[in-house]
């Protein structure tokens, strides 16, 4: 039987995973982790006997089940899925019945979900770092897993470590004592008693402290920037309540955030009971805080609700988004959730323009057959997502009532994987009074038709008049306007609205070279160091080509490695001919300190060959 994930070689048809029992070894000098998993294998079908397992560059040292010896094979070497390993069970099991299958491997160094720091890499720089990324498909190059969403599991962990460091995972913490076979090791145990997919076991190993930041949250990270995070994500306790008013209890006990190295490539990952948050969110005001109210919205809408397929990513994001926006609202105000809502809009038009109008993966459910989910990640799921989510808040009567749907929702399918056409079916049960409305929605437009959504959102421009009217001002001054700009200018607006200033700068043709240096000399917003602000103030400067502008554009873009600012960062210095050469020169220099996805990508965005230092 085909598996039904096209990115997965298991087939969740045929028998699904309940429980993962780890045993694993952090070797930092070899890089590799090295160990065991016990899966506890349910069939769905009888006379079932052969259980095929997702693997990526993984050394296989032996299989049991049920304690004896299984025969192995692993299959040929897919570009992005890596190889199938397939296990011929020692007996048939009928449907129902359970088998625990016993893997001892080893991972590679180049193993995509892991990154290896050297302390030279970390804020400490006196410790090494390990960190993994498992979303979307990289799991399985820490544990061989049906690495799908389609298939949930509990798991169980312990993990040897070098005694100077700790352990931590996405999973409730459950002791820690000296490793028996080494006592310059301790063994840290973990345990995750709800149901998840693969993608979201994550381990972190480092120099790391935490602090207490309420009655269920602690934040970890190294010492140097410990008590910076617990300040900045003070209000994690207070977006927790908010989050339940919206969606329901939550069901995951702890909700901790880490802090990770700047070299992680994402803003946030929602690893239950630890999400991880890049260190470009301090801004020191609190005011990127609302990635933190991204993650917690996951904790329902992707954690307890998942896609079943990467395909269905918008059910994770594009609800997410919504949840997280509704918190804002909660917490500040309807015209804050418009607010941001605008600007997702616009993040979805630089995806969109970035892709191609024409290209299938800006569809709200693209085919990913043969297609790595890593390139088809941008903003569409999110804000696409989104935006049909509010057009349909629109014509159900509504936040309150639409918000009544998406906590039923997620009620109906919680513990479960879906696909679009479950919550469609699930939408059209849910407002069976105005199916005839819901039958006027263009979904083909929706959901299998690329570029921009079918209908635009009015959104409510209260915040965002300001910022429309600078930015307007700025790109109709001549030179002998310029005098009329004054610091003042920026002091009645939040940084909020000083980002979206400066985006709608970004859909403009660009300034004239004096215009951003006199922006310069009235805002400083080189000494900024809200992340947000400083990368799209930096993307101005390139883009007039202010040449001052390109190493700081090159520092920003190398010193982090949250994709969202790396790669456009390293976009706008390759488009200035001028510096082609020099962007290429940084990436290589850099290359090696990078993320693998943030990597691959960025030599995709310069024409790089990925697998070597040439130029295409």
């Amino acid at each position: 039987m085909a598996p039904v994930d096209p990115c997965s070689f298991s087939s969740a048809a045929r028998c699904v995973t309940r429980h993962l029992n780890l045993k694993l070894r952090v070797d930092f000098p070899r890089q590799v982790i090295s160990g065991s998993v016990a899966l506890t294998v349910e069939a769905l079908e009888d006379r079932f006997n052969t259980l095929t397992l997702d693997s990526r560059d993984l050394t296989i040292v032996s299989v049991s089940a049920n304690g004896q010896t299984a025969k192995f094979t692993t299959g040929p070497k897919h570009t992005f899925k890596g190889s199938p390993l397939e296990v011929t069970l020692p007996f048939d099991l009928n449907r129902g019945q359970q088998v625990v299958v016993q893997v001892v491997y080893e991972t590679s160094p180049a193993a995509y979900a892991l990154q290896w720091l050297s302390p030279a890499q970390t804020a400490g720089k006196k410790q090494p770092y390990l960190f993994s990324q498992c979303q979307a498909h990289h799991c399985r190059s820490m544990i061989p897993c049906q690495d799908t969403p389609s298939v949930k599991h509990t798991y169980y962990a312990q993990v040897s470590v070098p005694k100077d460091l700790v352990a931590v995972m996405s999973a409730m913490r459950d002791g820690q004592e000296v490793d028996p076979e080494d006592n310059s090791r301790i063994i840290y145990r973990f345990r995750q008693p709800v149901p998840m997919p693969s993608y979201l076991i994550a381990i972190v190993v480092g120099a790391m402290e935490s602090r207490e930041i309420g009655p269920r949250s602690r934040v970890w990270s190294e010492k140097e920037l410990v008590d910076k995070a617990a300040l900045e994500f003070s209000e994690t306790e207070l977006m927790l309540r908010t989050a339940e008013d919206l969606a329901g209890p939550y069901v995951w006990g702890q909700y901790d955030i880490l802090v990770l190295p700047p070299s992680f490539p994402y803003g946030g990952m929602e690893n239950p009971c630890l999400t991880f948050a890049t260190p470009t969110l301090l801004a020191g005001d609190k005011s990127l805080s609302n990635v933190i109210a991204h993650e917690i919205s996951h904790s329902w809408t992707g954690n307890l609700v998942t896609n079943k397929t990467w395909e269905h990513f918008w059910l994770n994001e594009g609800h997410t988004v919504y949840l997280e926006r509704m918190i804002g609202r909660s917490m500040i105000s309807e015209h804050f959730r418009q607010f941001k809502a605008m600007g997702g809009w616009k993040d979805l038009q630089d995806s969109v323009n970035t892709f191609g109008a024409n290209n299938p993966l800006t569809n709200l459910v693209p085919s990913l057959q043969e297609v790595d989910p890593d390139d088809a990640f941008s903003s569409v799921p999110y804000e696409k997502g989104f935006a049909l989510l509010y057009h349909l808040e629109e014509l159900m009567g509504g936040p309150e009532v639409f918000m009544g749907f998406v906590k039923s929702y997620i009620q109906m399918f919680a513990y479960g994987s879906v696909t679009t056409d479950e919550w469609k079916n699930y939408l059209f049960t849910y407002f069976k009074d105005k199916v005839d409305i819901l039958n006027k929605v263009d979904w083909n437009a929706w959901m299998f038709t690329p570029g921009m959504p079918p209908v635009k959102p009015q959104y409510d421009t209260t915040l965002a008049d300001a910022c429309i009217a600078l930015s307007q001002r700025w790109i109709q001054a001549k030179d002998q306007d310029l005098s009329s700009f004054s610091e003042s200018d920026l002091k009645t607006l939040s940084s909020h609205q000083v980002i979206e200033f400066l985006s709608l700068l970004l859909h403009e043709d660009p300034l004239p070279l004096t215009h951003v240096k006199r922006m310069q000399e009235v805002y400083d917003l080189n000494a900024s160091m809200n992340s947000e602000i400083r990368s799209r103030w930096l993307r101005l400067c390139v883009r007039s080509r202010w040449e001052d502008a390109v190493p700081l554009a090159m520092k920003m873009a190398t010193e982090q490695g949250r994709m969202k600012f790396t790669r456009p960062l390293f976009r706008e210095v390759f488009n200035f001919d001028k510096y082609r050469d020099e962007a290429l020169r940084m990436f290589q220099a850099h290359r090696a300190a990078m993320h693998p996805v943030t990597a691959g990508l960025v030599a995709k965005d310069l024409k790089v060959d990925a697998s070597s230092t040439t130029s295409l």
